[in-house]
């Protein structure tokens, strides 16, 4: 399967959409305390904005988006910290019917493309503790443990 990967248009809208409602889907049966539906979760007009930036980008294969990614820079700096710039996968989501072919591989490979483009040091992003699926494909990727974030009710 050839997978393009490029910054999305407008009339990528629906599948765009129906991407992220997936995605959105999963966190609410997750985590119903937390998430809840929200369908179109990115309306039209919303979308119509994030094409003014530079940090969303799609997976495509036979003219089918298959894919969403986002990404952005975030400086961190401070007296207790060592100053270093980061690339951060705030969103990556492949249409379920994809997942497993090596879509995620491929997201990173640009992401990884980005970081140099960009300047940055590092690579973060979080995960969900029950997304066993992606938390593999991470650590497959080379990933590490950085953090964990616990709760008490």
């Amino acid at each position: 399967m050839k997978i393009t990967i490029r910054t999305p248009q407008m009339q990528d809208y629906d599948r765009f959409s129906a991407i992220m409602d997936q995605v959105q889907q999963m966190h609410t049966e997750w985590r119903p305390d937390v998430y809840k539906t929200a369908s179109p979760l990115i309306t039209k007009g919303l979308f119509a904005e994030l094409l003014k930036g530079d940090s969303w980008y799609i997976a495509e294969t036979d003219g089918i988006v298959v894919g969403v990614l986002e990404v952005f820079k975030r400086h961190v700096e401070g007296p207790a910290q060592v100053t270093k710039d980061v690339l951060f996968v705030s969103t990556m989501a492949v249409d379920e019917a994809y997942r497993g072919k090596g879509i995620g591989h491929q997201f990173f490979d640009k992401v990884k493309q980005l970081k140099a483009e960009k300047g940055c040091d590092t690579i973060e992003l979080q995960v969900n503790a029950k997304n066993k699926m992606a938390y593999e494909m991470y650590r497959n990727y080379g990933f590490t443990e950085k953090s964990i974030n616990m709760e008490l009710k």
